[in-house]
This record gives structure tokens, C-alpha cells and sequence, in this order.
């Protein structure tokens, strides 16, 4: 069993920035493929951000140049750093980690993330 932690979110202008954190605790030898996913209200939820064991990471077009993933492996956590938001990235955001043994992917509980003046 994989626990996720995630922490960070909260209210910022237009403009602004803030740092996700995601910490996985249980069984994690097999955690591959770590990212953060986001899901606004009515809609279904998208990938932001992904990053692998090796260090490669890919982004969604809408965030390409604004975000940076990055991962710590001796702590097992990973991070989204957002600047320059804008309110369309409003949304709460999910940490995911992919099992690549199990073939499963686990999820955090959310965090909300609002931008807005």
C-alpha cells in the first residue's frame, strides 16, 4: 500500500506563484513515473506535468515555460514549482505515482489550487 501526501496549495493572484510537494510513503520500490494532474470543476482530469525515474519530464502544452517538475528520490517526493499563473490553472491538483510492477497508479488526495484577483 502507497500513501500519498501532497501539500502546497492555496490562493494566488494572477501572476504569482507556489510550490506543490508530494510525499509517498508504503510500498514504493516500484515507483517508476511520478506527476501532478489537475481537474477543474466540470471537467475530466489532465495530466500537467510528469516526470520519470531518470529524470525526463514532459508537460502539457498549456504549461510549458510557467512550470517545473522535479523529483527527490531519498524522499521520495515530488514537486511542482508554478509560477506566473494565470486563473485558467485553477483547479485542484492530484500527486500520481505509477507502479510500474503492479501496473497501477496511485493517487493523492488533492490539493486546491485557485488563482484569481
Amino acid at each position: 500500500q502507497v500513501q500519498l501526501v501532497e501539500s502546497g496549495g492555496g490562493l494566488v493572484q494572477p501572476g504569482g506563484s507556489l510550490r506543490l510537494s508530494c510525499t509517498a510513503s508504503g510500498s514504493i520500490s516500484s515507483i517508476t513515473i511520478m506527476g501532478w494532474y489537475r481537474q477543474a470543476p466540470g471537467k475530466q482530469r489532465d495530466m500537467v506535468a510528469i516526470i520519470q525515474s531518470g529524470g525526463i519530464s514532459t508537460y502539457a502544452d498549456s504549461v510549458k515555460g510557467r512550470f517545473t517538475i522535479s523529483r527527490d528520490n531519498v524522499k521520495n517526493t515530488v514537486y511542482l514549482q508554478m509560477s506566473s499563473l494565470k486563473p485558467d490553472d485553477t483547479a485542484v491538483y492530484y500527486c500520481g505515482m505509477y507502479n510500474s510492477y503492479l501496473k497501477t497508479t496511485y493517487w493523492g488526495q488533492g490539493t486546491q489550487v485557485t488563482v484569481s484577483s
